[in-house]
């Protein structure tokens, strides 16, 4: 495992996992996919255009507390009740391996993959 000083999963190894749970889940990921939020410009690390969905691995190394405001938090999760997107945000503080980030990982593709159905063949040209 790779690890932090803090022995948490470090930025670069969580965001190698999560791309290939999520892609070997079939989805297009852009990483660093900017996206606006509560007037603010955030860059998920995966996010997949098409389907709406993406993730955000949450650590110390990155600034990603910094950067995820009570704001940005708030219209991220308007926009996900609205149905509009469906992101993982993981916070490094709670996934104590590779494996607990994997099974996070599918646990949420389980659900995220069935809420967004993919748009009609016309749509994803």
């Amino acid at each position: 495992m790779t690890s932090n000083h803090d022995g948490f999963v470090d930025e670069a190894r969580g965001r190698e996992i999560l791309g290939r749970r999520f892609r070997a889940a079939g989805l297009g990921l852009v990483t660093d996919h900017p996206m606006t939020l509560a007037g603010k410009v955030v860059r998920l690390d995966g996010f997949d255009p098409v389907r709406r969905i993406g993730f955000e691995y949450v650590t110390t190394e990155a600034g990603d507390r910094e950067e995820l405001s009570p704001e940005v938090l708030e219209d991220l999760e308007a926009r996900s009740a609205r149905g509009e997107l469906c992101v993982l945000l993981i916070d490094e503080k709670h996934v104590p391996s590779e494996a607990a980030l994997e099974r996070a990982a599918d646990r949420f593709l389980g659900v995220a993959l069935r809420r967004m159905a993919p748009p009609p063949f016309e749509e994803r040209r």
